[in-house]
């Protein structure tokens, strides 16, 4: 744990992992700390050495008075890294810090080797952010919190998982109201002739992976990460089964999709390499989708016959095609239940079903649905048998009476 300071403010940072390895930047958005990555940085501290900061305004960093900028954010992520003795880095920043992160890639890309813009913006409604601002410096943190947690974490994730609520709203409301105010005018003033960032967005030439949430409604994919994919060459997309932090809701898929990224060769290079960032991001996402206790029993009984095959299916269904975009999760089990269902894949249909239930994805009129639609298409006795299933499922998981 550190401070260095630049201008007068302090700003505090602290690392992770050998000093050694490549340098890997976490930047937090807006109302966080660095605290948001707690979870994200565990499987990545093998591979890098993980600097995570509190933006000016945030957490222990100071909060001075008056109105920040994105480049100002920049320089202070700069200030950190001078501090650490860091030339380069990959930088990962979420919503604010993604931000922050572009426009460093954007003005100064000697500093900077990949790119992460996890639920991100070139350009946020400049008149809301000022209003934000406004009713912050005027009533303080609890006048906004309500509202910013509601589009923080969906409500699902929200009534699973009281305590990463509770953290999430302490962080919030100790947040400085200057700082956060002064954050707020940072990304309105993104809009300005001099300091517009969706006109840097071409400038930048490192590699970049925009991270998007299926359920974020602060900054959905079709009006603001896909834009900056698209303006930005042989840029990646990864959709989350998460709403805005993503980070938090989803903390492996998270951490899978980043080493995938910063592990991926370029060009022709090393194919094993790439096969093993395949199978880490796939482990990432079946260890969301089915839960740790099932994915570690199966991969515990891999021997010289099915071995070959779990890690096949690891990268295959669930390195590729379960890290998809274009359906979120809840959707793609929906899908996996009617065909299983339909083929009487039933070991395979009450695995996702349970599942589906513990975690919060699937509720009993989801399966109703479902089954219903099973019992047209498929037939009744596929619809007929899916019901028992179901409902000895149901019944043991206290869901139905």
């Amino acid at each position: 744990m550190a401070f260095t300071t630049r201008e007068g403010a302090r700003l505090y940072w602290r690392t992770d992992g050998n000093a050694e390895n490549p340098a890997l930047l976490f930047l937090n958005s807006l109302g966080t700390d660095h605290a948001m990555w707690d979870a994200v940085t565990p499987p990545l501290t093998r591979d890098f050495h993980v600097l995570r900061m509190d933006t000016r305004g945030h957490g222990a960093s100071d909060a001075p008075q008056g109105d920040y900028s994105i480049p100002m954010l920049a320089a202070d992520a700069l200030a950190v890294l001078d501090a650490a003795g860091v030339k380069r880095a990959h930088i990962c920043g979420l919503s604010m810090g993604g931000m922050t992160a572009l426009e460093i890639a954007a003005e100064h890309p000697g500093r900077v080797d990949r790119i992460i813009g996890a639920n991100t913006s070139a350009a946020m409604s400049s008149e809301a952010m000022r209003e934000r601002a406004a009713l912050v410096r005027d009533k303080g943190m609890p006048a906004i919190a309500d509202a910013v947690l509601g589009r923080f974490l969906t409500e699902g994730f929200r009534a699973r998982k009281p305590p990463v609520l509770g953290t999430t709203r302490s962080t919030l409301l100790a947040t400085d109201p200057q700082g956060y105010a002064g954050c707020c005018m940072a990304i309105a003033g993104m809009e300005l002739e001099d300091l517009a960032l969706k006109d840097k967005l071409s400038r930048i030439n490192a590699p970049l992976l925009v991270i998007n949430g299926a359920h974020d409604i602060s900054t959905p994919a079709a009006e603001h990460g896909d834009l900056i994919a698209a303006a930005i060459p042989g840029a990646r997309t990864v959709t989350l089964d998460a709403g805005h932090l993503s980070a938090v809701e989803a903390p492996e898929a998270f951490a899978g999709a980043v080493l995938a990224f910063l592990r991926a060769p370029e060009g022709n290079a090393d194919v094993t390499a790439a096969r093993e960032a395949i199978f880490e991001a796939g482990l990432a996402v079946r260890r969301q989708v089915l839960g740790d206790a099932w994915v570690d029993k199966a991969l515990a009984s891999r021997n010289a016959l099915t071995g070959e095959f779990q890690n096949l299916i690891t990268r295959i269904a669930w390195g590729e095609i379960w890290t998809r975009p274009g359906l979120d999760h809840r959707t793609r089990r929906l899908i996996v239940l009617a065909v299983t269902a339909s083929l009487s894949r039933w070991d395979e249909f009450r695995l996702h079903l349970r599942a589906g239930i513990e975690q919060g994805s699937l509720t009993l009129e989801d399966v109703k649905e479902a089954l219903m639609q099973i019992g047209v298409y498929a037939g009744v006795p596929a619809a007929n048998t899916g019901m028992h299933h179901a409902q000895d499922i149901l019944k043991a998981l206290g869901k139905l009476d």
